[in-house]
């Protein structure tokens, strides 16, 4: 079975980026202004790439499907940003992030390229400081920071509960002034459809233009993914409903190795399913569980009276609460990761103890969080530290400055004021780990083809740490990619501009308006969201939050038939040469249903159980995550081979030169 070269340097670990960076290949100033790039996407990865790239003289041409590059799902994210700077003084460093990050995706990502992150995350605070990213302060004007799960310090800077709206403006305003200088041009509510490869090197994309349907050809010297995750497949999942998976899935088609799909994220800390209506979930920021407490009732007839309305949460006695992560993870609680807390919630609602209708929600409580703040408050004031509704209104008004957009959001979708009851929470699909493969470089199995954040693998393993996916997408757009990229454009200057009118963009061109005419022309009798809603229940059911034998081998099956029943029947409304947003979708849905069966593929193969990948034939007599170091400590990378189960595996072993790979434990 062939393995996979990453281009690791050579050297000791904690110098191999600066090595590496002083050695490769540079494009001279002048020359940058002679080379094309595209970058597909605008998130933080996206947006930041395009930013700096065009900042260094590089010609970017940037797309995004939404109207603006400010709307791309990064705006989303809530908690906040790691950084390694111990402004906390409580014991962080950079390899202490370098390690908690490789310990939370139990022992599965890349050594080399998580110390890298690490490394360049202080970077990314003093940049972000710099274009007047408002976050949070203390009382004496310092950044302020806040733990996340499965770390013992505080590393992670916030802007409230909107930290990727402000860093997403800051890279937004960066992108506005190439634009403005013309180095930047800027392509809104255009989709890519297809890469196009020339003599074995990406040279440029085939798009639609969403609004009047006209199919376009874009040379480059060099492609930029920055797409973002593909939890989209689950139909049901925290992900704004735009969020595919085409553009990585379309290099994968044309040569780029598609690495841990399996590798998915589910956070705990979700607003509840409430019925057949929705059409996403709503996520409530991990920092809720700084203050937050987990807990479900005892003892099961108080469950069913909650349920029956007949108590509510907060006439639930102490003794009376399972706070079950602070008793079966002491040393970290309620601050355990993700992949724990939510395998731990799925546990106690399993056992019949969900405090909904569904069964399918624990509760967060901010009760002790008020009491406490309301008490040190009083204190300072000087007031009557045991009248109790002094120290709830003070108590309160801390949260509520800490938290405060949050609580507001909770009480909007569900009715409910937070500050008087407990948030009911249920895990879901967040984030995807899995993703393009790339070398150290970022660079995909296809020669000047990149994939960056989201989009690819390379460095949360089988689990992502909370506020580590910011802190990836943009060290590779700020201070990763514009450095590799050099390496491999370093043999263009003398390229010229890519010719747009050779029989590759020809042909690729031709198979886009195709599958368009396809679609258009079938005159089916089902919806597109009649396939995906069905493919998503597929995901949830079979390949969710704990996986077997059986039933991932009934998934393969059940896709397969799903996706020959979506081209023979699906029906697509409207003309190609139009506005059509569900002609948009048809094609992103038609990618997750080759995705979903990749996935079920990887599952299967994977016979261990390690970070959000838990397979229920691999678990500890305790219910525990039970890896396999000897078989599978390495990534799989599955090569297009036509149809997804017939993808061939290429492995990627993982050595640890810093790291004792063990057992990982938050007890």
């Amino acid at each position: 079975m062939a393995t996979l070269d990453a281009k690791i340097p050579k050297g000791p670990l904690a110098e191999k980026w600066t090595n590496h960076k002083s050695h490769i290949n540079l494009v001279s100033p002048a020359n940058k202004r002679l080379i094309d790039v595209i970058v597909v996407g605008t998130g933080l990865a996206g947006a930041s790439a395009s930013a700096t790239l065009a900042e260094l003289g590089y010609n970017v041409k940037s797309f995004c499907f939404q109207d603006s590059p400010r709307r791309a799902h990064s705006i989303a994210a809530q908690g906040g940003i790691n950084a390694a700077k111990n402004y906390q003084g409580d014991g962080d460093s950079t390899y202490r992030l370098f390690y908690d990050t490789i310990k939370g995706g139990d022992y599965r990502s890349r050594e080399a390229n998580v110390h890298r992150l690490a490394e360049v995350s202080t970077n990314i605070i003093d940049q972000c400081v710099a274009q007047g990213v408002p976050f949070a302060r203390d009382y004496g004007g310092l950044l302020d920071n806040r733990s996340f799960g499965g770390v013992l310090v505080s590393r992670t800077f916030y802007a409230k509960g909107q930290t990727g709206q402000q860093l997403l403006l800051g890279a937004y305003s960066a992108m506005n002034r190439q634009i403005g200088r013309g180095k930047i041009k800027m392509y809104n509510r255009h989709e890519m459809m297809d890469l196009v490869v020339v003599d074995g090197k990406a040279r440029g994309i085939i798009t639609r233009n969403l609004v009047n349907g006209k199919i376009e050809r874009h040379g480059a010297h060099a492609v930029v993914i920055a797409s973002g995750g593909y939890g989209n497949v689950f139909f049901l999942s925290t992900n704004a409903m735009g969020s595919n998976v085409s553009a990585g899935w379309k290099i994968h088609k044309k040569g780029a190795h598609f690495a841990n799909p399996c590798f998915t994220q589910i956070h705990p800390t979700c607003i509840p399913v409430s019925g057949d209506h929705q059409s996403k979930l709503t996520l409530m920021s991990e920092s809720l569980r700084n203050d937050g407490r987990i807990w479900v009732p005892k003892k099961i007839e108080d469950v069913k009276a909650i349920r029956e309305g007949q108590l509510k949460p907060t006439d639930i006695a102490e003794e009376d609460r399972d706070y079950y992560l602070e008793r079966r993870y002491p040393a970290f609680g309620n601050l355990v990761p993700r992949d724990v807390a939510s395998r731990a919630a799925k546990e106690r609602c399993d056992a019949g103890f969900g405090v909904n209708k569904t069964g399918e929600a624990v509760y967060l409580d901010f009760a002790a969080a008020i009491i406490r703040y309301g008490k040190e408050q009083a204190h300072v004031k000087g007031l009557d530290e045991n009248d109790a509704s002094l120290v709830k209104k003070l108590g309160q008004e801390v949260v509520r400055s800490k938290y405060g957009n949050l609580f507001q959001m909770y009480d909007k979708i569900v009715d409910q004021n937070p500050y008087e009851t407990p948030m009911m929470i249920y895990p879901a699909v967040h984030y995807t780990m899995g993703g393009v493969w790339v070398d150290y470089n970022l660079m995909t199995s296809i020669p000047g083809c990149y994939a960056i954040g989201e989009a690819n693998f390379s460095d949360h393993g089988a689990n992502r740490l909370g506020a580590s996916a910011l802190m990836q997408g943009l060290a590779d757009g700020y201070f990763v990619l514009p450095y590799t990229i050099g390496d491999y454009l370093a043999d263009d200057i003398r390229t010229g501009p890519i010719n747009t009118d050779s029989p590759e963009f020809d042909a690729a061109e031709n198979a886009v308006k195709s599958q368009i005419e396809a679609f258009i022309t079938n005159k089916g009798k089902n919806s597109v969201d009649y396939y995906h809603k069905k493919l998503g229940k597929i995901m949830w059911n079979k390949c969710g939050m704990s996986r077997n034998e059986q039933g991932l081998r009934e998934a393969m099956a059940e896709i397969k038939a799903l996706r020959e029943d979506f081209y023979k029947n699906v029906n697509v409304p409207g003309q190609a040469n139009e506005f059509n947003e569900q002609l948009a979708k048809a094609g992103r849905v038609a990618d997750f249903l080759e995705l979903g069966e990749l996935f079920a593929k990887d599952a299967l193969e994977r016979t261990e159980s390690c970070g959000g990948h838990f397979r229920e034939e691999s678990q500890t007599p305790e219910g525990e995550a039970m890896r396999d170091d000897d078989n599978f400590t390495f990534v799989s990378a599955w090569e297009y081979k036509g149809e997804p189960a017939d993808a061939v595996l290429r492995k990627e072993d993982l050595a640890y030169e810093e790291i004792e790979v063990k057992t990982r434990s938050y007890k």
